[in-house]
């Protein structure tokens, strides 16, 4: 049995998932991470980070994904989930989506990324992580309190659902000596940033972006053992956004 954690990552090809993947490596712990996407070639690999390419939307992508992970974790135990990936849909000119825009189909894909493929992982991995001692962390979103003005109404509905999954795993996986939180990213400096999102600037105290390490550094937190006897809570990474 190995000594050397292990985390999976979802949604780690870029922006916070990939900066999370990164910091747990530089801690020591082993990153197995998952995408639809392969991890682009400026993002340093090492024999302590691989990567399961999954579309997380295709239900039968999810059985794969678990068969890889259980695959390159053998016999060792998993310490840490991070459900990380997350589909924002835009409009064609780039527009937010309102509740009467676009086809069911997009909410359906959205919520397929958004929230059951954590219900999924969550179920899936409850006995490896219970065999760890370890955590799940949910990534939500300010946009899952409050209407935002860039992010559609499909995904601030699908990350609101996800803090009330948070919520729930954290209640039925005490018994197992599994703590759930997350963390709610507000205006984070990724790549699914939208046009005018320097307009919001004014309205965070800290009157800045926020960058995926600062994300990753409060991910990691959730997951030591300085946080262990922390569940069931959302910790904000929004720069004081909240406050106005």
């Amino acid at each position: 049995m190995s000594a050397l954690k292990s985390v999976f990552i979802t949604g780690a090809s870029r922006g916070i998932g990939h900066a999370t993947a990164k910091y747990f490596v530089d801690q020591g712990w082993r990153a197995i991470t998952c995408s639809r996407d392969q991890v682009p070639p400026e993002c340093a690999r090492s024999d302590r980070h691989s990567h399961i390419t999954a579309d997380l939307a295709e239900v039968e992508h999810l059985d794969v994904a678990i068969d890889q992970l259980f695959e390159l974790v053998g016999d060792d135990h998993l310490h840490a989930l991070v459900n990380n990936a997350g589909f924002s849909p835009k409009g064609d000119d780039g527009q937010r989506l309102g509740c009467l825009d676009g086809e069911l189909a997009l909410w359906q894909e959205v919520f397929a990324i958004n929230f059951f493929a954590p219900v999924y992982f969550s179920r899936a991995l409850a006995r490896r992580l219970q065999q760890g001692e370890g955590s799940i962390v949910n990534i939500t979103s300010i946009a899952g309190h409050r209407v935002h003005p860039f992010a559609g109404s499909a995904y601030s509905t699908s990350k609101a659902a996800l803090w009330a999954l948070t919520r729930e795993l954290a209640a039925d996986l005490a018994g197992l000596g599994i703590r759930v939180n997350a963390v709610c990213p507000g205006e984070i400096n990724t790549a699914i940033l939208s046009p005018g999102t320097d307009q919001l600037l004014s309205r965070i105290p800290m009157k800045r972006l926020g960058s995926p390490a600062e994300v990753a550094a409060a991910i990691y937190y959730l997951c030591s053992p300085q946080a262990s006897y922390v569940t069931g809570a959302e910790i904000p990474v929004n720069g004081g956004q909240d406050v106005y």
